[in-house]
This record gives structure tokens, C-alpha cells and sequence, in this order.
């Protein structure tokens, strides 16, 4: 029997729908495929770069951790100083005691007062009124038990440290104020006052004169030092020059020409071989012993006053300068060692204690403020091939006392 022609191409038709109808759907599964590889693709893209940000937060959290953490342990390292003295008149001068942990603070309303120290507190033992007018300068003498102080109204006040009462007064001790009082020995002490008069005291002597007077210098005398076997006394005076008493023979032994600045303050180191003189255009001057007349050398120094230095070691002294800093310099070979510690405004005067563990020095904010310089025990061996050009740099150091950080330290304790 015959085919039906249009059954067959009827059939034909069908097929080739079908046919097109699974080609269209072949085309469709592919297209699926490739598309959720891709939507596979970009789901691993999104979560790789949500695993990278976390790991980046991460670090940063680390790293900021890191920072409050140092930050931490430097606010909460243990003190070992004691805390700020704030005062609430201008201080003059201070003294630490030979032997107990007592520190005398001189005031400009002519108080003494005497505070006791530990790195925990302060305590104010007692606030002595003494003077009528500002008290100058203050001076333990070698056995601790009795207190000099002087002032700008002529005065002389020897006090009993444990009772706090006069032992002894010398009224109109010179013809102008008083600047500086040193305690020599168990029964000399010497005073300078503003018009360059040097007199020295005898306390076997009962009356209120003074034993000897040698007036050669034309402004105040800043500074009195005598050394161990008392055979020299040196006083440095505002009109430039310093002068020598032969203490023995009580008598002038010899004088140095003007310069053109003030000195200021006075020092001995190399077993009292060498003595230092500071001035206010911030130089140092070093003088061989019995060669007083002429420096030997001289250290430039910052372009601001040396108002106060103290010996520190046989080779190391720190100077107190009137932009509020105190500098550390070693002097055989010459170099300044860094920034001991620093004050806002300009520092006055400075004293070590009994022990040489702490530097105490006072400014025009009327605080003093206690450094801790054991360290200094390592710094006595100075490398000779010094590079000059490192100055610069090593005056801006910032030494273990100081109250900042160098940068470089800081930021190594994050590494």
C-alpha cells in the first residue's frame, strides 16, 4: 500500500521542529552552564576579596593593638623618679641634702622650704619664713645638719635642719644684696653679692664680721667653689671674668681677663685637675689647675644662656639652659650626649643628690622636676673618632630620663 505523501511530509515537518526544538534547547543548557560558571567565578572573586579586606583589617587592628600597646606600657612603666614639685612662688635656687633624702627650695618670698622625696611622693616637711625679701641661695653644709641661706636684704641665716630654728643671723652681712652662699668646710663659708664682693666667713668667730673681703670683680659674683684641699676658692662674676683667692693665705691670687659674656656657673672634674666655667652666650671654658688666668679650651654650645651646670661624672656635666633644656656633654673627648630632660621655660638652677641617682632642677613655671640619671655610668667611655657632623643630631637625642622618646625607639618597639 502506498505511502501518503503528506503524512510523510507531515511527519518530516514534526521531526524537524523537534529537531530544532532540542537544538534550541541544547543552546539553552550551555548558555546556562557558562553562566553559572560564571556567577561561580565571580562568587570565589567576591570571596577572596572579602577574605583579603578581613586579613587587611586584621593586620591593621594588629598593627593599632601594637601602637595602644606600647603606648600602654610607656604610661604605665614604674616610676623611677620622683613626681613634679609644683610651687606656687617663683623658686631661686635648691639644695639636696648630703645624706638624707631632704631637698631645700628657695622662694621668692624669702621661705625656705623642705620637702622629703621618694619616687612614690613628695612631702613638705616644713615651709621656714626667714628672709624679708627673696632668699638667693640656699647650701647645706658637709654634715647635713644645718642650713645656709641668704637674701636680697642683706641677710645671712644659718638654720638647725632637724629643728627648723636659727642657730645663727647675720644682719647687713654686705652693702648690697646677696647672690650666692657656699658652705666650704665645718667652719668657713662664703658669700658674693651683686657689686662683685667676695667675703668669707669664720663661725669660731663670735662676732658678725666677715674674716676676709676682696671685692675685683665689677657685677655679681654668680658662683663660689672651693675643691678638697680648700687651697683655692674661684668665684665667676657677671662681668666676664673669674677670680681666684689664694683660701690659705686669704688673699687674691689671680684673675682672668673680661670676656665678653657672663659667666655663669662653676665646676671641677678629672679628680679637680680641670676646672669648668659656663657663660650665657651657652659656651663652656676649661681651665688646667694653677693656670686660671686663660682658658685652655673652649666647648660652643647652643646659642642660649648656661644659666646652671652640675658634674655628673669625672667627664660628664649637664648644663641647664634658659630654652628650658638640660643637655648632658661630654668633655674629654667633647660631645654632647643628648637631652637629659626638658622644661617649658627657662631652667634656673639645678643640684644632684647625695647619691648621684637623681638631678632635680627648677624654672620660671615654678615646678621642679626630679630626672633619674644612673645611666650616665655607661656613658663614661666616649668613642674618640667622633663624627663633628653627628652635633646636630646628638643634641637632639632624647636620654633615658628625658620625658619624650626618640621616634626611631619608639616605633622599633613595634616591629
Amino acid at each position: 500500500m502506498g505511502i501518503n505523501k503528506k503524512y510523510i511530509d507531515a511527519r518530516n515537518e514534526s521531526a524537524e521542529e523537534v529537531n530544532d526544538s532540542d537544538s534550541s534547547d541544547s543552546d539553552s543548557d550551555e548558555s546556562m552552564s557558562v553562566s553559572n560558571e560564571d556567577n561561580s567565578e565571580d562568587e570565589e572573586d567576591n570571596t577572596t576579596l572579602e577574605v583579603s579586606t578581613q586579613q587587611e583589617g586584621d593586620q591593621d587592628n594588629e598593627e593599632e593593638d601594637e601602637v595602644i600597646k606600647a603606648i600602654r606600657e610607656a604610661s604605665t612603666k614604674k616610676r623611677d623618679h620622683p613626681p613634679v614639685i609644683e610651687c606656687d612662688s617663683f623658686v631661686v635656687d635648691i639644695s639636696f641634702h648630703p645624706g638624707d633624702n631632704l631637698l631645700a627650695v628657695a622662694n621668692i618670698d624669702g621661705d625656705v622650704l623642705l620637702y622629703k622625696y621618694t619616687n612614690e611622693e613628695n612631702t613638705l616637711l616644713q615651709a621656714i619664713e626667714l628672709h624679708e625679701k627673696a632668699c638667693r641661695a640656699v647650701d647645706f653644709n658637709g654634715e647635713g645638719d644645718t642650713l645656709f641661706s641668704t637674701s636680697k636684704d642683706k641677710s645671712i641665716m644659718l638654720t638647725d635642719v632637724e629643728t627648723c630654728k636659727l642657730k645663727r643671723f647675720y644682719d647687713d652681712s654686705h652693702d648690697v644684696a646677696v647672690y650666692t652662699i657656699s658652705s666650704l668646710n665645718e667652719d668657713l663659708f662664703a658669700t658674693g653679692d651683686d657689686n662683685g664682693t667676695v667675703k668669707l666667713w669664720d663661725l669660731r668667730v663670735n662676732d658678725d664680721k666677715s674674716v676676709f673681703s676682696l671685692k675685683k670683680n665689677e657685677d655679681y659674683i654668680s658662683d663660689i667653689l672651693t675643691h678638697s684641699d680648700e687651697k683655692y676658692l674661684f668665684c665667676s662674676s657677671g662681668d666676664g671674668s673669674l677670680t681666684t683667692i689664694d683660701l690659705r693665705g686669704r688673699k687674691f691670687f689671680m684673675q682672668t681677663e673680661e670676656y665678653e659674656e657672663e659667666l655663669t656657673c662653676l665646676g671641677l672634674f678629672r679628680d679637680e685637675t680641670k676646672l669648668l666655667a659656663s657663660s650665657n652666650k651657652g659656651n663652656l671654658y676649661l681651665y688646667n689647675w694653677n693656670e686660671f688666668g686663660l682658658h685652655s679650651d673652649m666647648f660652643p654650645g647652643p646659642k642660649t644662656s648656661v644659666n646652671a651646670i652640675i658634674p655628673i661624672t669625672e667627664n660628664i656635666v649637664v648644663t641647664a639652659n634658659e630654652d628650658g633644656i638640660l643637655r648632658a656633654v661630654h668633655l674629654f673627648p667633647h660631645r654632647y650626649l643628648g637631652i637629659v630632660g626638658q622644661h617649658s621655660l627657662s631652667v634656673e638652677c639645678i643640684d644632684i643628690c647625695n647619691n648621684g641617682e637623681f638631678l632635680a632642677s627648677s624654672s620660671h613655671n615654678n615646678d621642679i622636676r626630679f630626672w633619674n640619671i644612673q645611666y650616665f655610668e655607661d656613658f663614661d667611655k666616649v668613642d674618640k673618632k667622633y663624627n663633628k657632623h653627628k652635633k646636630k643630631v646628638d643634641m637632639k637625642t632624647n636620654l633615658p630620663s628625658s620625658q619624650r622618646r626618640n621616634n626611631a625607639e619608639f616605633f622599633s618597639d613595634l616591629c
